[in-house]
C-alpha cells in the first residue's frame, strides 16, 4: 500500500511538471482572505496597512502553489540570462480595502523570490511591511557572503513605483561588508564600506548622484537581481 501511495505521488508531481503551468487570475474582491485564495495555493504571508493614503487598511498577500512546477526565471538583465528551475511558483497580490470587501489592486506572478534562490541559506523571503503608505520587501540569502535586499514600492498615479531599495553584502566570519542605499526619488545613492562589526566607527559612507531616468515598477522590473543599474551593479 506504501509503494502504491508513494507512486501515486511521483505521478502526480510529474504530471504537475509537465503539463504546461498557467497562473490563475486573482479573485477580483472578496470579504476575507479565504475567499480570494484560488485553489491548490496557500498564504505564506501577509501584512495591513494602508497603501493608497485613504486611512483604511489595505492589505498585500503572497500565496505558494502546492507543488513545484518547471518555471523560467530571469536572470542578470530581465531577458538574456532565463534559466529553467523546479520549485514552487508563488504569487504577489495587493488589495485595497473598500467597504467590507477587499478589491484587487495588484497582482504580479515574478517579483517575489522563491524558496529555493536563497542559497545556503535557504527560503529568502522575509515578512513583508508597510511603513508610511509603502510596501517594503526584504529578501536575504547567500552562504559566506551573504547578501540583503530590500524594496519599497509606493503606490502613486494608478501604478506601483520603486522609490528605495538597498543591497548589503557581508562576509559572515570576518564582517566585510558593502551596502548600497538608493534613493529613487531624489536620485542619490549612498555607498556604506567597512566592516558589520564597530560600524559606526569603522565604516565610510559615500554619496554619489544616481543617474535614473525614471521610477521602475513592477511591470519594468521584474525580479530582484535583474536590474543592472551600472556595470556589474546590480538590484
Amino acid at each position: 500500500m506504501k509503494i502504491k501511495l508513494t507512486l501515486f505521488i511521483l505521478i502526480c508531481g510529474f504530471s504537475i511538471q509537465a503539463q504546461s503551468f498557467k497562473y490563475p487570475a486573482m479573485a477580483s474582491q472578496g470579504r476575507t482572505i479565504k475567499s480570494l485564495i484560488p485553489a491548490q495555493w496557500k498564504v505564506i504571508d501577509s501584512v495591513y496597512g494602508d497603501l493608497n493614503r485613504d486611512q483604511i487598511a489595505d492589505m498585500a498577500l503572497i500565496l505558494e502553489f502546492y507543488a513545484p512546477v518547471k518555471e523560467s526565471r530571469a536572470y542578470g538583465d530581465n531577458t538574456t540570462e532565463i534559466i529553467t528551475e523546479i520549485q514552487k511558483p508563488r504569487i504577489l497580490a495587493i488589495y485595497f480595502k473598500s467597504g467590507k470587501s477587499y478589491k484587487l489592486a495588484k497582482q504580479n506572478n515574478n517579483f517575489i523570490l522563491r524558496s529555493e534562490e536563497g542559497g545556503a541559506m535557504g527560503d529568502p523571503l522575509r515578512p513583508l511591511h508597510i511603513t508610511d503608505n509603502k510596501l517594503n520587501f526584504l529578501f536575504e540569502g547567500g552562504a559566506n557572503w551573504r547578501w540583503k535586499l530590500n524594496y519599497t514600492f509606493k503606490f502613486q498615479n494608478n501604478d506601483w513605483l520603486l522609490t528605495q531599495a538597498s543591497n548589503n553584502s557581508y562576509h559572515a566570519s570576518s564582517g566585510e561588508m558593502n551596502e548600497k542605499q538608493y534613493d529613487f526619488v531624489n536620485k542619490k545613492r549612498l555607498v556604506i564600506t567597512g566592516t558589520t562589526f564597530n560600524r559606526e566607527s569603522a565604516n565610510t559612507s559615500k554619496e554619489e548622484p544616481l543617474q535614473v531616468k525614471q521610477l521602475r515598477t513592477f511591470t519594468s522590473f521584474k525580479k530582484p537581481w535583474t536590474w543592472e543599474i551600472s556595470p556589474d551593479e546590480f538590484l
